[in-house]
């Protein structure tokens, strides 16, 4: 893998909306197939493709390929976090959960709120609201101009 490769890639997602969902999935899967076979990277970008067109069902055993053969960095936290929200769209919320509460312990990054927005829409769905409304502050807080240890206190009072 190049970074020709990841810029084409780049580029491509950033293109999203000028194609159709086939074209669009074609594309991603032309610059999956330059890579080796058995690649976590290509597994992965499939995987996107066929979440962002609007198919999780077929997602979401692509993410598992590409985590199980070893993807690593961002996309391994952003296979976690968009496998459990294809997961959740499939109707499985407590999976859901389950695979996001464990990457909360992972190593944190830019993608933390986002693991922490994706398993409030989780917990939403298995009846753990007060608990989703937490983590959202919680995960909001730090990005106010104001108001940020209140509204963490508010966050952790909602749940103790």
């Amino acid at each position: 893998m190049t970074d020709d490769w990841e810029q084409r890639v780049a580029a491509a997602w950033a293109e999203i909306d000028e194609h159709d969902e086939v074209a669009f999935r074609v594309l991603i899967d032309k610059l999956a197939a330059e890579l080796p076979a058995g690649s976590a990277i290509a597994a992965f970008e499939r995987a996107c493709a066929f979440d962002s067109t609007g198919h999780p069902d077929q997602a979401v055993p692509l993410y598992q390929e590409a985590l199980e053969t070893g993807l690593t960095g961002l996309r391994r936290r952003r296979a976690k976090i968009q496998l459990a929200s294809s997961i959740r769209n499939l109707g499985r919320p407590q999976e859901s959960v389950e695979i996001l509460t464990a990457e909360l312990d992972a190593e944190s990054d830019e993608l933390d709120d986002a693991v922490k927005c994706v398993l409030a829409l989780a917990l939403t769905d298995v009846g753990r609201e007060r608990e989703a409304v937490s983590l959202v502050v919680g995960a909001l807080a730090r990005h106010l101009p104001r108001y940020q240890r209140s509204m963490a206190n508010y966050a952790r009072a909602l749940v103790e």
